[in-house]
């Protein structure tokens, strides 16, 4: 084994290994899966007769180890260590449910012949080159393994999940070893039939006789979804086409001999000379086409082993493992037969090596040899500070993901009321918070989100016509932009205060826009001049200068803006009274009117901004979420400054989150659809049917995946990360104090 991962297997012979990710193939639309198994069939046709191509897959568990350090939860210095212990809890309970640590690999070895390592080498990477390019277009990442990965992944087949690997090359020369002794088991015992030792493990390795004239697509997958130790490989050898060519001619010639021998003896015994058995009929057309597919279409002949190894602690469970496999193999009309004497070869076999000293093979096309499709869902599970989003509804894996990682981290969270969306919102919240040191923002308009803010000893600020609590729509924060004059910018925001506050669907004239401006720039002056938070304006500062001016125009927007100054709706007329540097703040605005809601939810929007630009200089991002997100796309000014949002958050280190159930409402318009185009995560729950449509043709959902949103229960859905597209489940355990404290069912509360 070289240190490149480059290994010399026998005199003359050099293989490497690449490792890949699976794709969604199988929840795919059957459009997108003719096109990702026609993108299999041409990698599949560019290995050449020169190259020995192996795929391995192998099934691990016993590591639930690596994911119960993955997902635990560091205790910090503050108050809120009990409530990291009891999410630690839920997430280890959650792990237990799922696949007990069981891990997926998959991997692609090929083998060349070659004189020297250098020869070899140069040209295992230009393979190398053209394999990643072909994942790349079929949609799997992948990444080359070096000597000591590889000799890991062998290490990992051959022992116990206890037994760690310990490796490196300087250890190597030291120690005067070879790599075989840091692989190899404490024992073999091989016996003549069944199965052999393996360390303290029983493994047996069988091959699957293919008699089915036909097999599905999913044959494979159904032996990688068994949850107990199990490695599939298969050895895939090409035939060069002038020779395959000519053996299927060979066989017609010796049917068409065998036909003429049929035909004589008809003729002696005095029957008619076109009866032949059916055999021969059956075998000459099956030849017949097969040699019109490698001569008139695109495929070429391949000869494929297919084996399985199935390793248990014992040889009961061996036994019942083996026999569940084989029940697979049954119900596709094939056959598992143990590799009887060949044990010892059938492990050889299922090493990641590129070698097959197993001498059952089966000749089949491209096409045929496809239908053993290597991908079947992704997997989501990111190292932490990652966040939990619930189990793969295929493979019960635990989906965690960080969604600063995205290219563009905006969120939605949408269902049908009673499907779980603010469950869902509240619990990203709860786990962000104790996670990071992020900060977060809620707009509330329900009076949902309260307790879980108390909880975690953060602001909930009530606005409303009877609060003493006050927000000022005119703080200026002096980082508020990239620009120069933060003023500038503040200005878009009291343009579209004052319009909405005018009921303008149309916007504000150009004479009423110059003379705001002149107003608002007089007005700041003195904050400008002592940036203290007493000398910023307030609704009244702007009201007063308004009715200094002569022009019409400002008496008219004075008149505007008296109901927020010395009328009822004062509510907006304050300086800010309220701790805007705790970390967790909620906006609880169900009590503000109809009308002063609009405003509200924008006076909200403009706080994010100044807080968001003031972590950013401190590098800290700012989760904002947005419950009843519909509310702001019904009025064109909150619409527009959501869509600001949407575009120009994430440079500024900011999440946003809308939660709502109104799809329709964010196909309204063009500007509006950018919010569902520039949103990588979206968590969506049951779909009310006229919805479905919409977001089927929109997100490019197959019909399968659909089912999970269609008639879903409560914590059920699909989960959209970034390319990633996962079905999920989620049940939060209702036995916590968390649940008790994020649950919005009037029976519960």
């Amino acid at each position: 084994m070289y240190p490149d991962g480059i290994c010399q297997v026998r005199e003359g012979y050099y293989s490497k290994v690449v490792q890949y990710q699976d794709i969604n193939y199988q929840l795919a639309q059957e459009d997108d899966k003719r096109a990702i198994f026609d993108k299999y069939c041409e990698f599949l046709n560019y290995f050449d007769s020169s190259i020995h191509v192996q795929l391995c897959f192998y099934n691990y568990s016993g590591r639930i180890e690596d994911y119960q350090v993955a997902i635990k939860i560091e205790e910090q210095k503050d108050a809120f260590n009990d409530i990291r212990q009891e999410y630690s809890q839920m997430l280890r309970n959650q792990l237990a449910k799922g696949n007990n640590g069981l891990i997926k690999n998959k991997y692609l070895v090929f083998g060349i012949e070659a004189n020297d390592y250098r020869t070899a080498k140069t040209r295992l990477e230009r393979i190398e080159l053209d394999i990643f390019s072909h994942l790349r277009g079929l949609g799997a990442i992948a990444q080359s393994l070096n000597g000591a990965e590889r000799l890991h992944v062998m290490h990992d087949l051959l022992n116990e999940s206890q037994h760690k690997f310990h490796f490196d090359w300087k250890r190597l020369k030291e120690s005067g070893l070879a790599t075989k002794d840091f692989i190899a088991p404490s024992g073999f015992d091989f016996t003549p039939t069944g199965s052999f030792g393996m360390g303290r493990k029983q493994a047996q390795v069988s091959y699957l006789q293919i008699l089915a004239p036909e097999l599905s697509d999913e044959l494979l997958k159904n032996f990688l979804i068994l949850e107990s130790d199990l490695a599939v490989t298969l050895h895939i050898q090409s035939i060069e086409q002038t020779a395959a060519i000519k053996m299927i001619k060979r066989k017609i010639t010796d049917l068409d001999k065998m036909k003429i021998e049929e035909q004589k003896k008809a003729i002696r015994s005095g029957y008619d000379m076109d009866i032949l058995p059916s055999d021969l009929v059956t075998y000459g057309a099956e030849a017949k086409t097969l040699l019109e597919s490698l001569q008139s279409r695109n495929e070429r002949l391949f000869l494929v082993t297919f084996l399985l190894m199935n390793i248990a602690d014992n040889k009961r469970k061996l036994e019942n493992d083996y026999y569940q496999t084989a029940g697979i193999a049954q119900s596709a009309n094939c056959n598992l037969r143990p590799l009887d004497y060949q044990q010892e070869r059938g492990l050889a076999a299922m090493l990641p090596l590129g070698i097959n000293p197993v001498p059952i093979e089966r000749a089949l096309t491209t096409s045929a040899t496809a239908i053993f499709v290597p991908f079947t869902t992704q997997e989501l599970f990111q190292p932490a500070p990652a966040l939990y989003y619930g189990l793969n509804a295929l493979s019960n894996n635990l989906l965690m993901a960080d969604r600063r990682k995205l290219k563009t981290p905006n969120g939605l969270i949408i269902g049908t009321p009673g499907s779980g969306k603010s469950f869902a919102a509240k619990r990203e919240i709860t786990n962000a918070f104790l996670v990071t040191e992020d900060e977060i923002i809620i707009t509330d308009p329900e009076s949902e989100y309260a307790p879980l803010v108390r909880a975690l000893e953060g602001e909930v600020v009530r606005i409303s016509i009877n609060s003493n609590q006050y927000i000022n729509p005119l703080d200026l924060n002096l980082d508020y932009s990239e620009e120069e004059d933060p003023v500038a910018l503040k200005m878009d925001f009291i343009f579209s205060f004052i319009e909405l506050a005018a009921g303008r669907k149309s916007g504000l004239k150009p004479e009423e826009k110059s003379v705001l401006d002149r107003c608002i720039q007089l007005i700041y002056q003195k904050y400008l001049q002592e940036p203290i938070p007493e000398n910023l304006p307030i609704l009244e500062d702007l009201y007063a200068r308004l009715l200094e001016m002569s022009e019409p125009d400002a008496k008219y927007l004075a008149t505007v803006l008296e109901i927020y100054v010395k009328g009822s709706y004062k509510v907006f007329n304050h300086q800010t009274n309220v701790d805007t540097q705790n970390r967790l703040i909620c906006f609880d605005i169900r009590e503000l009117g109809k009308q002063l809601k609009k405003l509200g939810m924008l006076v909200i929007q403009d706080q994010v901004w100044n807080r968001v630009t003031r972590n950013r200089a401190a590098r800290k991002t700012t989760w904002f979420y947005q419950d009843e997100f519909h509310l702001m796309l019904r009025e064109e000014q909150t619409a527009a400054y959501s869509v600001e949002i949407w575009k120009r958050f994430r440079k500024w280190g900011g999440i946003p989150t809308a939660i709502t159930q109104n799809v329709k409402d964010l196909l309204a318009s063009r500007e509006i659809e950018n919010i569902l185009d520039n949103s990588d995560f979206i968590y969506m729950l049951n779909q009310a049917s006229g919805d479905q449509e919409i977001l089927a043709k929109h997100l490019n959902i197959s019909k399968d995946q659909l089912s999970y949103v269609t008639h879903s229960g409560e914590g059920q859905g699909l989960l959209f990360y970034g390319n990633t597209i996962i079905p999920f489940t989620d049940h939060f355990p209702r036995d916590t104090k968390l649940y008790q404290i994020m649950t919005t069912k009037p029976d519960e509360v």
